[in-house]
């Protein structure tokens, strides 16, 4: 680092996203991205859109909130967009935590912890269980701003909605921001909730469900009030944070439930299809219902068979979490990528024998 980097950061240790080779053409099951084009609809209206690249997008992104708004059954007064759902995260860390305190569990997403340090606010983990799932009870006497990922980011456990109304309700005095990144791969939003409770957060993104990775776009839903709070951070930092080709793309996605369903019954398929598998070869793995698969053997470790499989030509993920860092977490493809994995992970373990 430079002389000049300001000293309260220097011990900053940033997220790592996962890797994106160059060197050679691989199966890319590592970033839990959709396999899936984006819908017509969306790359339809994209063209339009760059040839106005010379204006600023819209600062409120109206069509953009009224097109979930019309989708969840609320107003748009309730939702804000963003540029990716790592930055309505930044921006809820700052407003609801700042100079308070957070807690969340002790394997979640790897930002938590890089946003709390970056922003100054002390953070309590919180374990899972032995199942890797959340215990809600763990949360009942915690006055901490709480976050948590459902399904979670890195295990795909999930909470159900009655779990989630009841981690809310413990203490109406604290905010609770449910990160639903993955919630559209079987799960039950919380969205519904924010009708009843003024200190719940829900957090989504169109980059996994809606494939539009590439295209950052997030959003919150929750009560006016704190829509209005985040908005008064987005205006402090970046007005126009969602561009206006990534928004009118969203827009048409949000809209086009029919591509939306299609896409994401083919994942929740290919999942079930390649637990089978991973349980055919002797892997073990918490029930997912997110779009990739937490999976562990006892026959090699985790970053060993990373590394084997990278060789092979199929890139998954391993992470350094210290209770997952024997397990590999793979990303749900197409059904052929996830035979080409499949293959190529028997591959590796008949070489074992």
């Amino acid at each position: 680092m430079s002389r000049f980097f300001s000293e309260k950061l220097s011990a900053l240790e940033p997220y790592t996203p996962g890797e994106q080779p160059r060197d050679m053409v691989y199966v890319k099951l590592n970033t839990n991205e959709s396999p899936y084009p984006p819908s017509p609809k969306a790359l339809a209206v994209i063209e339009g859109e760059a040839a106005k690249l010379n204006l600023y997008s819209d600062p409120t992104a109206k069509s953009l909130h009224e097109a979930i708004a019309a989708h969840y059954g609320i107003t748009a007064d309730r939702v804000i967009a963003s540029n990716g759902s790592d930055e309505i995260l930044a921006f809820a860390f700052d407003a609801f935590a700042g100079g308070k305190s957070l807690a969340f569990p002790d394997v979640t997403y790897g930002f938590y912890p890089v946003f709390a340090n970056l922003f100054g606010i002390p953070y309590t983990t919180i374990p899972l269980d032995e199942t890797f799932t959340i215990r809600v009870e763990d949360y009942a006497s915690i006055d901490s701003t709480v976050v948590i990922a459902n399904p979670n980011a890195q295990t795909g456990t999930y909470l159900p909605l009655s779990k989630i109304e009841e981690l809310v309700a413990q203490n109406p005095d604290r905010v609770v921001i449910v990160d639903e990144a993955y919630i559209d791969f079987g799960g039950e939003t919380a969205i519904p909730l924010t009708d009843s409770y003024d200190n719940l957060l829900v957090v989504q993104t169109f980059s996994k469900s809606r494939n539009l990775a590439g295209a950052r776009v997030g959003f919150a839903v929750g009560c006016a009030d704190l829509i209005a709070d985040l908005n008064r951070v987005k205006y402090s930092f970046n007005p126009y944070n969602v561009n206006r080709m990534s928004m009118a793309a969203a827009a048409e996605a949000m809209k086009d439930e029919a591509y939306f369903a299609k896409c994401t019954k083919q994942v929740i398929d290919t999942r079930a299809y390649t637990a089978d598998e991973l349980t055919r070869l002797g892997f073990t793995y918490p029930a997912s219902m997110a779009n990739f698969i937490l999976a562990h053997t006892d026959r090699i470790c985790g970053k060993e068979l990373y590394e084997a499989l990278k060789s092979k030509g199929v890139l998954v993920r391993h992470l350094s979490d210290e209770r997952i860092t024997d397990s590999i977490r793979i990303t749900i493809g197409s059904r052929e990528q996830m035979e080409v994995f499949i293959q190529k992970i028997t591959e590796i373990l008949e070489d074992l024998t």
